[in-house]
């Protein structure tokens, strides 16, 4: 997509063209993101429970993100449609 076509799509609709712009931003952030993790080793599950510590709270932000994410498009933005339009 060219710049000038974004632009202008981005003065149309800004809110839309933002929503999805950031949601191409948060997509990539997590793919980044769990690729490292990976690299560094999946998270640690152990009879003893789950530990604290840098890995472990990574992987649950990660979750988290992605959770807030989902949620977010799958239930927040028809609602949001349904009651607007």
């Amino acid at each position: 997509m060219p710049l000038a076509s974004l632009v202008a799509r981005f003065r149309s609709h800004p809110i839309a063209t933002t929503l999805e712009l950031g949601s191409v931003v948060v997509c990539l952030a997590l793919f980044v993101t769990t690729f490292a993790l990976l690299l560094s080793g999946a998270p640690a599950t152990g009879a003893a429970g789950a530990r604290t510590g840098t890995a472990e709270t990574a992987w649950l932000a990660v979750v988290g993100v992605g959770a807030v994410f989902v949620l977010f498009w799958t239930a927040l933005v028809p609602l949001y449609e349904r009651l607007v339009y």
